[in-house]
């Protein structure tokens, strides 16, 4: 069977890569090995399918830390409020949360999976499930088709290569599509865990003590063994039984990654920031305070307005502090070190949980070898790549399927405009 595009992947890139070719006129096929199309966005945004994040272009770069830059093209091309103003088209109303994040109103992802599966099959694409495919078929420096593990061949000139990272291995993405981009000449860089949580051997993580306390807008900071600080997020943390999580986390995890490889160190040092918006003298000031108000209270008891209660004995042990302390003995000194702990918490990481734990792959196809203006590859004509399985990682928050969109729309579009 002989079509003008083949598409390899029905998530989110995918879908969008097959209706941007259909759109311009391509006869277009979509095959994935699943038995359902849009697996990873059904389960994105906790459910709830965060589409896009409505930050102005810039803004929105500066949160695809690997490699956003190269997003430039296709961001011109189909950014973000083209993504708002594609869903509203389709009748799919989306409301703006914190930070940007754009969620339908349904605050179900399935409204957005069906939506987009629906405009797929809408504008005739035919759509393969359960066909996995064994490998893309190139002849003479440009592609010629795929072959299905099933032995059917599809032939096409155009092969768009949306199958994904390898990161939630479950709903599909498996990495399958990185042999056959280095079939083709491809090479990929190192793949590596993002936004995935942080792992710690600290006695209070071993212990679990702390398991399950959730903080609330604190700044975490990611410092190198040189004592200089490499990134720093503002966001929400949580406590579990393997070390730490939660959004401001997720964020500083690749920078983990990367000092533990780059340093060749055992652990690397992060430190929370519990009250992120006063200094070590306004802590330690305002806490005396509050403490000589009442003075007959125990400095625990005093302190629980300012930190969790749970996190307390461990900020007394470092300053050397008893919890049944009363104002008048307090002792200065100890009490500007329970204020420098309140400012920079100590937690050492030693790793992150594993690639398939992770939300989003970080490595890919490497994009010195794919145009930004098309997607195409630079080796083999009529190879096209979009979505997760290129270098590009960005933190949670919409980004991730901004890209996917934007990369899958234009490979799409550029993919049909060829034949």
């Amino acid at each position: 069977m002989i079509f003008d595009v083949i598409v390899i992947g029905g998530g989110s890139a995918g879908l969008m890569a097959s209706i941007a070719a259909s759109e311009n006129g391509g006869n277009v096929i979509l095959v994935d090995k699943g038995d359902k199309l849009g697996r990873k966005l059904g389960i994105s945004g906790g459910g709830r399918c965060n589409v896009t994040n409505n930050k102005e272009i810039d803004e929105l770069i500066k949160n695809i830390p690997g490699n956003g830059r190269f997003l430039y093209s296709a961001l011109s091309n189909f950014g973000n409020k083209d993504i708002i103003a594609f869903f509203e088209n389709l009748g799919i109303a989306l409301k703006e949360e914190d930070n940007g994040r754009m969620f339908p109103v349904t605050d179900k992802a399935k409204t957005v999976v069906d939506a987009l599966i629906n405009q797929v099959r809408k504008q005739g694409v035919t759509i393969r499930v359960n066909s996995p495919v064994d490998e893309v078929l190139y002849s003479n420096g440009h592609v010629a088709g795929v072959r299905l593990k099933s032995g059917d061949v599809l032939y096409s000139k155009h092969v768009i290569i949306a199958s994904g990272g390898k990161s939630v291995p479950q709903t599909g993405s498996t990495g399958d599509g990185y042999p056959w981009a280095m079939k083709a000449g491809h090479s990929i860089t190192e793949l590596f865990p993002t936004e995935v949580p942080i792992t710690s051997n600290e006695p209070f993580i071993q212990s679990k003590e702390l398991q399950g306390l959730s903080l609330r807008d604190i700044a975490l900071s990611v410092w190198n063994p040189k004592g200089k600080r490499i990134i720093e997020h503002r966001g929400d943390m949580l406590f579990t039984h393997f070390g730490i999580s939660g959004p401001a986390v997720l964020r500083c995890s690749q920078f983990v990654v990367k000092a533990l490889k780059q340093y060749e160190a055992g652990n690397i040092l992060l430190t929370v920031d519990l009250l992120p918006d006063k200094s070590v003298d306004e802590i330690y000031a305002e806490t005396l305070h509050a403490a000589k108000m009442e003075s007959k209270k125990t400095i625990k008891n005093v302190l629980k307005s300012y930190v969790s209660e749970r996190l307390l004995p461990l900020l007394f042990q470092a300053a050397e502090l008893t919890e049944t302390l009363t104002y008048d003995n307090i002792p200065r000194q100890a009490w500007m070190t329970l204020a420098k702990q309140m400012k920079a918490f100590p937690i050492r990481a030693y790793g992150t949980l594993s690639l398939r734990e992770a939300f989003v792959t970080g490595g890919g196809v490497n994009l010195k070898e794919v145009d930004p203006k098309t997607m195409e590859s630079k080796l083999v004509n009529g190879l096209f790549f979009c979505g997760e399985i290129l270098d590009i990682h960005g933190y949670t928050g919409g980004y991730n399927i901004t890209a996917a969109f934007s990369t899958g729309y234009l490979a799409g579009k550029s993919a049909a405009s060829h034949h």
